[in-house]
């Protein structure tokens, strides 16, 4: 990014893009019906809010549960019933419990077809750097997202375009620990739908009041045109 976009005031004041919201929304509008979807930490999480009307879709996550609803309302919460990211969920009817291990047999045996994952770093050629800067202090391990970008036939990524210093997270090359090389299919920004082509990513959307320059100078490589 030029360092004149990071100090713009009028465009730091200015809301610009999509929200989280969303986001979430964008990218489950692109999951098809009857999928089997896994949801990561964090923005992946709402996506379960926006299943496309007249769609069915089956909402996995790793700690043993096939068939998570949204989050529950005011008074409805079980606090025995959550995600991988100790938040409260819903169950949908017909929906199964399992074992942990039998939910990484899922994934390892390749029967999930979606996963939506937050990122730190995406790289040109699809690589992801999801969990660790490699700072002294950072998380010890990679956990379940390995397996998951390993084993899942599509992966889905929703992140912001740039960190909150307004550095670019979609680069040539990530510089953090990679969870995974060229498994990202698409990626779902606050300023884009990007999609990850042997020729490098691809622009397919831009949020409303956002141009392809804007995007670009926002971005660590280069973005191919619609």
């Amino acid at each position: 990014m030029n360092k004149s976009d990071q100090h713009n005031p009028k465009e730091a004041s200015a809301k610009i893009g999509w929200d989280r919201e969303q986001m979430a929304q964008m990218a489950a509008r692109d999951i098809p019906d009857g999928s089997y979807v896994n949801l990561g930490i964090g923005i992946p999480e709402k996506v379960a809010r926006y299943v496309p009307e007249g769609r069915e879709v089956i909402y996995h996550t790793e700690n043993g549960l096939l068939g998570m609803g949204p989050a529950p309302g005011e008074g409805e919460v079980d606090a025995e019933l959550i995600n991988a990211g100790k938040k409260p969920v819903s169950a949908i009817a017909g929906a199964a419990y399992f074992h942990h291990a039998d939910s990484f047999a899922m994934i390892r045996g390749k029967h999930i077809d979606i996963c939506v994952l937050g990122a730190m770093q995406v790289s040109a050629k699809g690589d992801l750097a999801n969990w660790s800067t490699g700072a002294v202090d950072a998380i010890p391990a990679v956990g379940g997202a390995m397996d998951l970008v390993a084993g899942v036939k599509t992966i889905f990524v929703i992140t912001q375009h740039t960190t909150k210093h307004g550095e670019a997270k979609l680069l040539e090359h990530c510089s953090y620990p990679l969870t995974g090389q060229g498994v990202v299919s698409r990626i779902y920004t606050d300023l884009a739908v990007i999609e990850v082509t042997k020729r490098g990513l691809q622009l397919v959307e831009l949020a409303p009041g956002v141009d392809f320059d804007y995007v670009q100078r926002r971005t660590g490589c280069e973005l191919l045109r619609p």
